[in-house]
């Protein structure tokens, strides 16, 4: 039986519970979690409320989870990356949508 790309991809998602469980077997809170990786905190408020994270950073979490479960280094290979931080969106200002003039 082939199963839709739709299908497995719905079933594949990390539910928010699962990423702090990773997080914990780092030994990194989410704070820490989001400084590392240049993502805005906010946004896991966001993944939180939703129960579900994206799978790059269920990867992410995944992958530091094991990492250090097995002694490794997580954080310089992260760091070796580079990680840049992600624009800002929806912010309200004198130039954005929403904003008083």
């Amino acid at each position: 039986m082939m199963l839709t790309h739709k299908f497995m991809c719905y079933y594949s998602l990390m539910i928010y519970r699962e990423f702090k469980r990773q997080l914990g077997k780092a030994g990194i809170t989410g704070r820490e979690f989001s400084q590392l990786v240049k993502l805005h905190p906010n946004s896991l408020s966001n993944y939180a409320k939703g129960g579900v994270v994206p799978d790059h950073w269920a990867i992410v979490a995944a992958l530091i989870g094991e990492m250090a479960e097995h002694g490794l280094d997580y954080t310089s290979v992260i760091e070796k990356v580079g990680c840049r931080p992600n624009k800002v969106r929806g912010k309200v200002g004198s130039e954005r949508f929403g904003s008083s003039l």
